[in-house]
Parts: C-alpha cells; structure tokens; sequence
C-alpha cells in the first residue's frame, strides 16, 4: 500500500484529530493556511459536486469555529465564481479567524441572515455551523432552523460531518442537519461508520489536505487500533493463490454443525457460503432426516448424520463430528433451535477455534457467555446482530448508541473476537483493535444472509493456517467479502431481487 493511501484506511476520534493538528500548528503550520488550504479543496469538490449551471444560488450556514471560517472561505471562492451566496449566521459572535473571513466577505458583497429561511430559494446549502468535537446538543431557536432546514428538498453538502452529530459516537445531539453529501476532513472520524448517524451523512468522502505521515503516527499506535478494510487490505488477506504443489487438507478442513428439520435451509446455505470461500475440505453434521438434501446440494461435502431429536433437532454428534482434532475450525449455530445446547455446550470444550452463530449465540447466552468463554483455550467467533448482542453481553448499556465501543468492550471482557452485524459491521479482537466494514447494503437484510456469511468466516478461517494472518482481520475480510458480494449482486440484480442463495453466486464474481 502506498504512504499516503494508508490514510484511507484511518479512523480517528475526535481527540486524536485535535492532537494532530496540535501537532501541525505547533511545528509551524498557520491556522489560517490550513484553514485556507482545506477549504479550497472543499470548494473545488462542490464546483465539481454542483456546477454553477446546476446550483448558482447557493446558501452556506455559518458556525462561531472554525468549521464557520471553512464555510467562510468556501463562500468567497464561490462567490469569487459567480455563484450566488448568501450566509446563515445563527450566532453573532465569532472566533478570531472566521470574523477576519466575515469582514472579507461583507467587503465583497456577501450578504447575511439571521433566519434559515432566507436561504428557502437556494439550489444547495453548505452546512459549517459545527465540525468535528461537538459534545452539546443543538436546542433553541438553532434546533428550529437546523429541523426546518432538513424539511426542505435542498442538496446539503456538510463540512467534515453534518453538524449536530457527535463525532465518535454518531449520537444525534438534540437535533442534526441531514446531510446530502458529507466531505470529512483529513482522516476519517468514527461517527461515519455508526449506524445511528448514516441517514445523516449522505453520500461521504474524505479530503486529503495533506497531513504530514509523521504527525499521525506520532499520535496512533500500530497497529492502527481503528481501522477500515479498504479492498486494498482485503485482497492482501484472501488466500487467492495457491502452492503449485498442495491437497485438500492442506487447504483448510472445516466442520460445520448446523440445522434441524424445521431450518434445514440455514444448513445449505452455510454450507454454500463456505464452499464460496475456496476451503479444501467441507464437513457438514445434520440431523440424519437431512442427510440426503445435504448430499443433493453439497455433493462435494462429507456429510454427517447426527441422531436427531423429535422436534428434528440434533440431539447429539456422532464420533465423526466430535473428533475436533480433525478439523481445523469449527462453525455452528444456524438452524440449531434452542433444543441444540448440548451440542454448542460440546462444542465450546473444542481446543481448535469455533465460530458461533444465530442459535448457539442463544444457547451461549442461556450458558452464561463469561464463564463459558473463560474456560477456553482455543479462539472463539462470536457474529451477534444487535439483539443477540444484548442477550450475550447484557450489562453493556445501549451497544446501539456506540456500536464501536460496545463490540471493543464485549471483545475485552470475553476474550472472543466479536463480530457485530450491522449496515456497517464491526469486528473487535480481546487487544482493543477494531475493524470497520465501510460499505454494505441493505439487499443483505434478508433471511439467510448471516447464515452464509458463518460459513464463508468459518472456510476463511480454515485456509487461514497455511498463510497465518491474524484471526480477527481474517473475520474481518470474510465480512467485506460477503458485502462486496451483496453490493454487486444488488447492483445487478436490484435490492429487492437479492436473496441468500443468489448472494452465494456472486462470492466469486468480485474478483
């Protein structure tokens, strides 16, 4: 990866952002040529965004900070232009260097207002009233025009992120301006990347001004504690080549264990996705009702009929599936019901890593995941969705406020390597390292999805041995893979004609 594109890749909070620039102003960078540098990049992106033939007027609110003296300077240069500006200046009293920009652009002409509404007739509105590190919420008269702003049609382009956001965590703080496009400044900021906060941010990208490479390693460790798998990172952690001179189980040899009559579907598909992983050697313990589907669907697996119970459930693993030392990982939960606790209370005593799903996440939770994970020796998965997170980790208070920190504690306190679904997922390993899936699309909100996705981690994970990256990026990966995979599907095939057994059919097509 080249120097520079390693930014790409690089969350930062809001206080490491504001060491950074520390760090840039106190080697000799002025404010104001930072300033000026960022926000004529800024200008130039939304000429390109919206070209005067498209939006001549246009309004730009105006905050007391900074972020008000980058929508300052932005208004000049569009002025400077031929665009029709008009600023939205809700609070009078501003910092030193935006009222210097304020004096200018009176002396140009530029007029002000003191309502929103003033700017009703604009073709675009420039949001600069908050940036990043805002921890008050908006209220009063603000909050009113920030809500009448967002009733409106009008394309908002929001400067670093949509004011009203908190920058880590994506709270909304009272009220926020929803967002059209947001371009975020230098590194990207959490808030991004938490589910809360997508409806605001529009379509986003970031702007490079320039961070000297020093100045960010002088404040984030590495490795990068927070970080985004770019299809850069992805493709340097797929096993895409192999030995001239290589066997199935050199390749991996993966166990899933999964199913019951009434969700037999869950089996095949996680047996699909990992077939889709590329992994040597597939075995597959099902009820033994299921046995022949299974053969039908996955005729190049190892098959393995369990005893099954009345309800259709496996009642208990036979010799060949309770042989862990044969299997290099262990993959169970979809389809299991609630009924397969003795077969995930087996499974947890394997000594080869596990990854855990849908019912025995369940089943976990019922056991006691602290206590059961604590007598570990092998690595464990752990994939909840949200609900499944509260059962698992119930005294973490509203994981759904910060996705990111709820998944790092429930890695720390467990041991396990979390993986929290989500339109942006989040994966977390027991050292406090994050990955953040930074693309996804709602066509994987579908019955199914997960199921295939168990099974692409658990054959990752199997291949994984030989080439001995580490587990949770390895996760990590098996999560881009399997949205990079719904996202052309869907781009194919529109959202709503993707479902679990299409999604398996583009696993390979991304390459």
């Amino acid at each position: 990866m080249q120097p520079r594109q390693e930014l790409d890749s690089i969350v930062v909070t809001a206080e490491q952002m504001a060491n950074i620039e520390e760090r840039l102003f106190a080697a000799g960078m002025p404010v104001a040529a930072l300033m000026e540098k960022a926000a004529l990049m800024m200008s130039q992106r939304i000429q390109q965004l919206y070209p005067l033939k498209i939006a001549s007027k246009v309004g730009i609110l105006v905050g007391p900070g900074h972020n008000g003296g980058d929508a300052l300077v932005i208004a000049r240069e569009l002025h400077l232009q031929g665009y029709e500006v008009g600023l939205y200046r809700p609070l009078a009293k501003l910092k030193e260097l935006p009222q210097k920009h304020a004096r200018y652009a009176d002396s140009l002409g530029i007029p002000y207002y003191d309502d929103v509404e003033s700017l009703q007739n604009c073709q675009l509105i420039i949001d600069g009233l908050f940036g990043f590190g805002l921890t008050r919420s908006l209220s009063g008269n603000l909050a009113m025009e920030v809500d009448r702003l967002n009733e409106w049609s009008t394309p908002v382009v929001s400067i670093d992120i949509p004011s009203g956001l908190h920058t880590d965590t994506g709270e909304v703080l009272g009220t926020a301006v929803q967002a059209t496009h947001s371009l975020c400044l230098g590194l990207w900021k959490p808030a991004y990347f938490q589910d809360q906060a997508l409806a605001y941010m529009g379509e986003a990208e970031r702007i490079d001004f320039g961070i000297p490479l020093r100045e960010v390693w002088s404040i984030i460790s590495q490795p990068v504690p927070l970080q985004l798998l770019t299809e850069t990172l992805a493709l340097e952690f797929l096993p895409l080549s192999r030995p001239q001179v290589t066997h199935k189980y050199q390749q991996g040899h993966l166990l899933v264990i999964c199913g019951s009559r009434r969700y037999a579907g869950g089996t095949i598909l996680t047996a699909l996705g990992a077939q889709g992983s590329g992994v040597g050697m597939l075995s597959v313990a099902v009820p033994e009702s299921l046995k022949p589907l299974l053969v039908s669907k996955i005729p190049d697996g190892l098959i393995i009929d369990c005893p099954e119970s009345e309800k259709g459930a496996i009642a208990s693993l036979p010799p060949l599936a309770t042989d862990f030392d044969s299997y290099d990982i262990i993959a169970c939960g979809p389809g299991l019901t609630r009924d397969g606790i003795d077969v995930v209370a087996k499974v947890l005593k394997a000594e080869c890593p596990i990854v855990l799903d849908a019912d025995a996440l369940n089943i976990l939770a019922q056991l006691g995941t602290g206590k059961c994970l604590r007598q570990r020796q092998g690595t464990t998965v752990l994939t909840p969705h949200l609900g499944e997170f509260k059962r698992l980790f119930p005294d973490i208070d509203n994981p759904e406020k910060d996705r990111i920190g709820a998944a790092k504690r429930a890695a720390s306190q467990s041991g396990a390597i979390i993986l929290l679904k989500g339109a942006r997922t989040i994966i977390a390993n027991p050292q406090g390292k994050i990955w953040i899936i930074p693309q996804s699309t709602p066509a994987l909100a579908r019955g199914g999805s997960g199921d295939v996705l168990t099974g692409l981690i658990g054959g990752l994970l199997a291949q994984n041995l030989r080439i001995q990256h580490p587990l949770d990026a390895m996760v990590a990966t098996a999560a881009w893979w399997h949205a990079k995979a719904g996202m052309l599907a869907a781009q194919e095939r529109t959202e709503l004609g993707v479902n679990a057994g299409t999604l398996c059919q583009y696993l390979h097509l991304i390459f």
